[in-house]
């Protein structure tokens, strides 16, 4: 069993979380989308970007290592319900003009060029 983090941790993670968030959404930006909304709360959980482009909304979850070898593991079918059920709640405040929707990850590690997981889940289907 694994120790409860102590509260200097969970505010380390968190610091660490928004830094990915702010390079996930500058990445973003940098390839051509426009950032509309970061760290989103609903009642199912929080969406860490809302980044739209023509024709297309993506609700993206973001996930920082420290480590690139850890990435392969910072992602599972949990956290992409997650999202998908906090999208359900606000995508059609988003999605104003008949925008396709899904949701992205991206995968963040120091060293390491990001990767844009596209489409990672389908909830509305």
């Amino acid at each position: 069993m694994t120790e409860p983090r102590t509260p200097e941790a969970r505010r380390d993670a968190d610091q660490r979380g928004r830094e990915g968030e702010a390079e996930a959404a500058m990445w973003l930006a940098a390839q051509g989308w426009q950032i509309v909304a970061e760290r989103v709360k609903t009642k199912a959980g929080e969406i860490d970007l809302i980044a739209k482009r023509t024709g297309l909304v993506a609700f993206v979850e973001v996930k920082w290592r420290a480590r690139a070898a850890s990435l392969a593991d910072a992602i599972d079918e949990r956290r992409l319900k997650r999202v998908a059920a906090a999208a359900e709640w606000v995508w059609q405040d988003y999605a104003t003009d008949g925008e396709d929707i899904r949701i992205d990850v991206i995968l963040l590690a120091p060293g390491a060029k990001p990767t844009h997981i596209e489409n990672a889940w389908m909830p509305f289907t």
